[in-house]
Parts: structure tokens; C-alpha cells; sequence
């Protein structure tokens, strides 16, 4: 029997920005050793459907692209699969030209045929030469009349290792539109359907997605495959927990297939991430890669690592993400044809094998923040590792317009983080993790950040407090730590059309340097500045004219911490540039809350090893699905 591995497909939508991440009709060369675009032939008119595309007459068009390339040395290194066929269906007079990489992003071309008029091409290949990284693709070039590729395929002889279908689980908080627009993507792909149990979509909002323009009519589509759940609001991971304890009950299901709301989907990175999942030789979670939504060939997430000292996460290469395919193509771009192995994978897209669940339990009930890195790190540490596998991917919001570290989820940022190394961390009383903690909280009070100090010591506090707060506060936390902000006027965006801001000395403007390059003090200097500016903020009042006015201004870009401590107040804009946000030095706030960081994190140092064995005790409890069934029953 014939099982399809991967589709190659074309956009959903007519958006030009998504045409490099399916389909190539553009010339490359190198520059300086950097991609450079020679010409540019890119038309929409070109994709017929969502499986036919036309090679314009004397052009050449490849399909070595995210999404139609095929990632051979992940089937290789994960899968028993050895042997697979390309199937090329085309019209016209036409070459076909298939392609091999190395993990070194080396082009080997593997065969050629011509072809005219109605054809099927077959194309044996081998998964024995890709242990280090490789794709395998196809190009097409057409003669002197347009050549069309009616389809194609990857497919195996070889039987799965599993056969049951995935429960998909999507939670979400007031984003009805995007998640009606996930189930019509759904929905108008039955294939993805054809291996997809049922779709839980967990709402804990007060905009209900059923009561979103479009809904009856998906819902009526999608009939019993769809089950909406509300209940209040349990973050994240309390909404991913109620999709892996309903997927528990689910005989015809042998994974869950968690999604974030804030989406756009892909369906075939479905398809493909559960039927990797079925072939994968030992049970392996499967993690989705995350575009930029508004900027949509800019990928965000390839492999992501948490890193023991200091305890926090990155991308795997972290100098080269975000990569964007719009300036630098999969073949034009030797790092992505590396296999890179993960150690985690965000929320936002993760296949996880219910095998996995039952053995190590849900999700911790952390609200938001590192449940998804614990998780994962948790499930590594069974024998069931993750696999962020490439042309498996979305579109999601990403952090560019956004610092979350500063507003209400700076609680969870914190606590989380600390949770997560005390049940994992094997560094002696956590490493660097608490120095590099304080210095966090030594950054924000130096930036005049009051509300995130305030929010990390009561996260510390907590910790301290033992592991039975978080099932505690599940619920609560994050409307305390939202009431708190009332308290701290430098969290209000000021937007108002009336009323426009200046301050007393205008705007500063810095040099712009490359990415990843910062002018920040480092060594002696970086040492001898923080002292300098804690001391100075001690002792030092305000002048009651900055005060009154902010003294200077920031764009968000140039408002970094050895920056703004140099002023007594300052205007700096919000990161999605909706407003302004006026932060102001308070010293009795500041000395206040400087002794408490000292004092925290001194606490948790002397008490690492005791916290340590008390949450590693109390983990199978916190993340058993008895437990997360009464937490469930109870907030009902």
C-alpha cells in the first residue's frame, strides 16, 4: 500500500510574500558570500489551485522550497523509512531535474527526465546518505511553450509504526475570528481530516468563538469531529491540559495535536507532522516551526534549546533566527540544511503522542510561560524526545511588536523559569540562573520598571512558598498581577489624539548597528556602570522638573537598560508603537524594592536544594490527569 508522506502544495491565499516558501521561479547567485536575487519572475497568476502551478515557456521554477523540499535527513534520522518514491504529474514538454543537499547545504543533482505531454514520472530514491542534514527537491524547467505541474507527491511502501489518528487541541482567549479561520482551514481539507479524530477547541474567554460570523456554518461542516469546551480561564496550560485529558478518552487517538489560537494555518503541516509521528521509530514529540504573521517568510523558531546555565531558552543557531526566505532562499541558506535537534517547541504547534501523557503526565499548571519547554524537557528526560521537524510550520504573531516581560506576564516569565530548573536543572543550586535572575531584576530598576520588579518578587515568593501555590493560584494570578498594575503609572500607554507628549530634552538617537551587535558596557566597564548607576539611584533625588515632564525621549530600539538609567525620567515609546509610556525614578520605591531582589534571591539560593526535592516531589501530582480532572470539575 501506497502511504503519502508529503504533498506538495501551493498558498491558500494570493499573498506574493508566501510564494518563496512553495515554489522558486526566481535566479540566485552569490555575493560576498551572501544570497543575492539575479531575477525575479514571481507571478501569482502561476498557481492555478492548491496543487497545480504553470512553468512559464523557457523558465525554470524549483520546488527546493520550506514547504515542497523534502526533509531527508529527518525521515532518515528519526523514521525506519529508507526507500521512497517522487511522483511528478506534468503537461507540456517539460525537464524535470531532481536534487539532493548534504548537511552542509551542498546541491548534488540525482536524475533527469524530459517529458511531454501527459505524464506521471516516478522517481526511486534512497533515505541512507542524510545522518548530518539534507533535502531532497525537484525543479522543473519548460520548453518553448508553459509546462504545468498537475501534481506531486512523496510517498513509502513501508507500514507505519502507528496507526491511530491525532485529537487536535486549540485553546483560546478572545480570538474567536482567528480560530473560526483555523476550523474553515480545517474544514476545507479533508485529507488533514482523514487523520484527525476530533478537534477540541477549549474557550476560556468571554468572546465566545461561537457566537463569531462563520462559526455555524463550520461548525456544521465539521459535525461531530468538532467539540467546543468552555471553561474559565486556566492559560495555556490549562487549556492545552483539557485537550491531552480529553484526547486521554479517545481510544481512536494515539496523539494530540496542540495549536495556539493567534494563527494561521498551514493544513498539510498537519498531515505531515502526525503522519511523521506514525513512522517515527520510538514515540517522539513533533513541533511545528513559527513563521512571523506579519511578515510571513520570515521564520521566528527553527530548533530551540534551554540552556543549563543559565536556564533559558534560544534557538539553537540564535545569530542566525529570525531567516527570512523573502532575502535568502532553502538552497541559497547552508544552516537550514544542518539537522538540527530540539529541545523543546513551543505551544504554538506540537504533536505529542499519548503514549508520552500517559507516562509523564499533562502539562504543569503554570498558566502561561515554559509549560511547554518543561513539558518537553520532562518528556526528554522518559526517553521521548522532540523533533522540531522542517515543512512543518504556521503563521503566529511574533515578539517584534511586543515586550511581555515588562507587563502582567513578567509573574510568569519569572516563576516559571525558576519552577522549570528546579525540577530539571542538574547545576548545583541552579547555576547562573539566580545571579542572572537578579541581574534582571537590577535591570528593571535601573530602567525605573517597577511594576515587572514587583511582579518578580512576588513570583520569588511564591517559589519559595512551596509547589502547592501553583495549582493554588491557577486561576488568580493572573488577575492580581493585572490588579497590581493600577499601582504603577509607568504601565499606562498614553495615546490620547489631544494630548501630545514631550520632554524637557527631546528625543536621543543613537548609531544603528547590525543585528545582534549592542553598544552595552561588557567586563570592568559593564561592573563599574552598574554599580555607579544602583549607587547614584540610591542616593540621588529626582529633579522635580523631570518629574513633572519626562526629560527625554526613546524610541523603543534605543531605550535599553545602560541607556535610560542616565535620566531621571523618560518617554519611551510602547513596543507596538500605539503609544507612549512615561517611566520616572522613584527612589523610596527603588531602595525598597532593591533589598527585597537581594534578599529573595539569597533566600533561594540558601534553599535551592530543599525547593528542589519538594517540587521534584510534588510533580507527578501536579501534572497527574486525576489532578488536572478535579481542577477542571472544580473551576466548572
Amino acid at each position: 500500500m501506497t502511504h503519502v508522506l508529503q504533498n506538495v502544495v501551493f498558498p491558500l491565499d494570493r499573498d506574493p510574500d508566501l510564494l518563496p516558501l512553495y515554489a522558486d521561479p526566481e535566479t540566485w547567485s552569490v555575493i560576498d558570500e551572501e544570497p543575492v536575487r539575479v531575477s525575479n519572475r514571481a507571478q501569482l497568476g502561476n498557481i492555478l489551485d492548491r496543487r497545480r502551478v504553470r512553468i512559464s515557456s523557457g523558465r525554470r521554477v524549483s520546488f527546493g522550497t520550506y514547504f515542497n523540499a523534502f526533509p531527508a535527513s529527518y525521515w532518515q534520522h528519526w523514521t525506519s523509512v529508507r526507500q521512497i518514491t517522487l511522483t511528478v504529474r506534468t503537461t507540456g514538454l517539460a525537464t524535470i531535474l531532481v536534487y539532493r543537499s548534504n548537511g552542509s547545504g551542498i546541491r548534488q543533482r540525482i536524475d533527469t527526465r524530459e517529458v511531454d505531454g501527459e505524464v506521471t514520472t516516478t522517481f526511486d530514491l534512497a533515505l541512507t546518505e542524510y545522518s548530518d542534514g539534507g533535502w531532497i527537491w525537484f525543479d522543473i524547467v519548460a520548453d518553448e511553450k508553459h509546462a504545468v505541474l498537475e501534481g506531486a507527491e512523496w510517498t513509502t511502501e513501508q507500514e507505519p509504526v502507528r496507526t491511530g489518528s491525532a485529537s487536535l487541541g486549540i485553546t483560546t482567549y478572545n480570538k474567536p475570528d482567528y480560530c473560526v479561520e483555523t476550523l474553515r482551514a480545517l474544514a476545507d481539507a479533508p485529507d488533514v481530516l482523514d487523520v484527525v479524530d476530533r478537534v477540541f477547541l477549549i474557550d476560556q474567554g468571554t468572546q465566545l468563538v461561537a457566537d463569531q460570523d462563520g462559526y455555524a456554518e463550520v461548525a456544521e461542516e465539521l459535525g461531530e469531529t468538532l467539540r467546543v469546551i468552555r471553561q474559565p480561564n486556566l492559560g495555556g496550560s490549562g487549556g492545552f491540559s483539557r485537550s491531552m485529558h480529553e484526547a486521554l478518552q479517545r481510544p481512536e487517538s494515539d496523539f494530540v495535536q496542540l495549536l495556539d489560537d493567534d494563527v494561521r494555518l498551514e493544513p498539510e503541516s498537519l498531515r505531515r507532522s502526525i503522519v511523521f509521528g506514525r513512522y517515527a521509530t520510538s514515540p517522539v514529540l513533533v513541533g511545528g516551526h513559527m513563521f512571523d504573521l506579519l511578515d510571513r517568510p520570515k521564520l521566528h523558531g527553527w530548533a530551540e534549546v534551554v540552556d543549563e546555565h543559565p536556564f533559558m531558552w534560544r534557538n539553537l543557531y540564535q545569530e542566525k533566527m529570525p531567516h527570512d526566505f523573502g532575502v535568502a532562499n532553502l538552497r541559497q541558506s547552508p544552516l537550514l540544511h544542518m539537522r538540527m535537534d530540539a529541545d523543546y517547541n513551543g505551544w504554538w504547534m506540537c504533536l505529542i503522542p499519548l503514549d508520552v501523557i500517559r507516562e509523564v503526565g499533562l502539562s504543569l499548571p503554570a498558566f502561561i510561560k515554559w509549560d511547554d519547554a518543561e513539558f518537553c524537557l520532562r518528556a526528554g528526560e522518559a526517553g521521548f524526545p522532540t523533533v522540531s521537524l522542517p515543512g512543518v510550520a504556521l503563521w503566529h504573531v511574533s515578539w517584534v511588536n511586543k515586550d511581555d516581560t515588562i507587563d502582567w506576564q513578567a509573574y510568569f516569565h519569572a516563576r516559571n523559569r525558576i519552577v522549570a530548573a528546579l525540577l530539571h536543572s542538574n547545576a548545583p543550586r541552579g547555576g547562573r540562573l539566580l545571579t542572572h535572575s537578579r541581574r534582571v531584576d537590577l535591570k528593571h530598576l535601573m530602567m525605573m520598571q517597577y511594576y515587572p520588579a514587583e511582579l518578580r518578587a512576588r513570583a520569588l515568593r511564591d517559589v519559595l512558598s512551596g509547589p502547592a501555590h501553583m495549582r493554588g493560584n491557577l486561576a488568580t494570578a493572573m488577575p492580581e498581577a493585572r490588579r497590581i498594575a493600577a499601582e504603577h503609572p509607568e504601565t499606562v500607554v498614553h495615546r490620547d489624539p489631544s494630548r501630545v507628549l514631550h520632554s524637557r530634552k527631546g528625543r536621543q538617537v543613537y548609531k544603528r548597528l547590525k543585528q545582534h551587535e549592542f553598544d552595552s558596557p561588557t567586563g570592568l566597564r559593564l561592573r563599574w556602570f552598574t554599580f555607579r548607576t544602583l549607587v547614584a539611584h540610591w542616593i540621588r533625588q529626582p529633579d522635580p522638573a523631570n518629574v513633572a515632564q519626562p526629560e527625554v525621549e526613546f524610541g523603543k530600539g534605543d531605550a535599553h537598560w545602560w541607556r535610560v538609567p542616565l535620566f531621571d525620567s523618560a518617554l519611551v515609546s510602547a513596543a507596538d508603537g500605539s503609544g507612549k509610556n512615561i517611566y520616572t525614578r522613584d527612589r523610596g520605591r527603588y531602595r525598597r524594592m532593591l533589598i527585597d531582589t537581594v534578599r529573595l534571591h539569597a533566600r533561594l539560593r540558601r534553599n535551592w536544594p530543599r525547593l528542589q526535592a519538594e517540587y521534584r516531589a510534588a510533580l507527578p501530582d501536579l501534572v497527574s490527569d486525576a489532578a488536572w480532572q478535579q481542577t477542571f470539575e472544580e473551576k466548572s
